[in-house]
Formats: structure tokens, sequence, C-alpha cells
């Protein structure tokens, strides 16, 4: 995955380590090869998204996919999704939501706030597989507005 020339990092903020391990394995299956760079909680992946000032400055250049779990210890993946949907510098960063919860409402809130996919976990590579076409992923060039 690329975006105009440059590689995409995927951001993947998942506390359960097997679900982490689940996610990782689709997307190698996938064929997607991109540094994967893992979070266990919320407050380190918003450092790493958002900058420790929250500014979001450091990933003005930066192309990031993040794949974010709506239950984590430290805070929920709604309130991570609002933070990035809500910057001038990650608003347009495609967010794809990977949980357990299959709650209409939920869903609806999350597509509301700009999430691009929701899946419900467990994942199963055929579910993910289509998940990253959709976006445009699979096997192509990611074209991230700046």
């Amino acid at each position: 995955m690329k975006a105009t020339g440059k590689e995409v990092t995927i951001v993947m903020i998942e506390d359960d380590e097997g679900h982490a391990r689940l996610i990782e394995k689709n997307v190698r299956r996938a064929g997607v090869n991109n540094e994967i760079v893992p979070f266990t909680n919320g407050t380190g992946a918003l450092d790493y998204i958002l900058g420790a000032d929250r500014s979001g400055e450091v990933s003005r250049d930066r192309y990031l996919l993040v794949l974010l779990d709506l239950n984590l210890p430290d805070m929920s993946g709604i309130d991570i999704l609002e933070k990035i949907k809500g910057n001038d510098h990650t608003k347009r960063l495609p967010v794809v939501i990977l949980t357990t919860t299959d709650d209409e409402r939920e869903i609806q809130r999350c597509y509301d706030l700009g999430a691009n996919v929701y899946i419900t976990k467990p994942v199963d590579y055929d579910n993910f597989a289509h998940a990253i076409r959709q976006l445009g992923l699979f096997f192509a060039v990611i074209q991230i507005p700046q």
C-alpha cells in the first residue's frame, strides 16, 4: 500500500493479543506488507497519531491507516475516533473499526463520526479482505488527501 509514492503505516489499536495476531495475519494474507505499529491502549496510539501535544502536526506528512478497536482499557475507541476525525491534520485518515460490538446504534455512531469501515470481530479473512478492497487498499495504491 502506498499513498502518492509514500508507504502507508498501519496503526493497529487493539488490546487483545489474540485479536491483534489474527488481524495482522489477515492483513498479511491480504497481500499487505506495510509496517504495522501496534498499540494496546488509546493514550499511546493518540500520542503516536496526534503527538503528545495532540496538535496533529506530527502526522501532517505521514500516511496512516488506523485499525481501531472500540473497547480499550484506558478510553473508548469512539473517543479516539472523535479525536482523529476532529483534527485538521488527521481528519482524512482512513479508520477501520474492528470490534466485537455489533450494536446498530454504535455502528451508526462510528459512521457518523467518519469511520470508513466497521467490521465485527472475530475477523475472518473474507470479510477483512472485502473491507480492504472496499477501501481501495487491496493490492492498490492508496490516495490520502492532504
